[in-house]
């Protein structure tokens, strides 16, 4: 089955790219998640569109990239949520939520898509995130989660 990918799906490719996929991989995951459409003629389209608005959230040039990691590298970003007390979180800390501390802390806006969590951030401290600049940039951040 072949499907244009419309959001970044690892080790499968990134928006825009026409992939060969498995029936069942893309008709029971890929296509239900909005991952994927089917592939048709009149995709070439879709496939612009998609690339254009890729191009158009993403960072423009690697230079570009190279200086916002610089800034991004050093910051530690608190984010406040609440917390019983041992410190345990009411739910997990957001990527949303990371990206609204990154702006307010440095002035840089952050597209949520690319902050990467290992693992959900359920408790209080220090966490490490990785922020994906740019296809060959990528930034260590750390997160420190503090009680509101």
């Amino acid at each position: 089955m072949k499907l244009i990918l419309t959001q970044e799906v690892s080790g499968l490719g990134s928006p825009g790219d026409v992939v060969e996929v498995k029936d069942g991989y893309g008709r029971n995951y890929l296509i239900p998640r909005d991952l994927g459409i089917r592939w048709t003629r009149g995709g070439e389209k879709t496939v612009e569109s998609i690339k254009a608005a890729r191009a158009g959230r993403a960072l423009r040039d690697h230079d570009h990239a190279e200086e916002v990691r610089t800034k991004l590298e050093g910051q530690t970003v608190n984010v406040s949520v609440r917390s019983a007390e041992g410190g345990r979180l009411f739910g997990a800390v957001s990527v949303t939520e990371i990206a609204d501390a990154v702006q307010a802390t440095t002035g840089q806006a952050i597209d949520k898509r690319s902050i990467a969590v290992e693992q959900p951030i359920r408790s209080l401290g220090t966490h490490e995130v990785s922020v994906r600049l740019h296809d060959e940039v990528s930034a260590k951040l750390t997160v420190n989660v503090v009680p509101a």
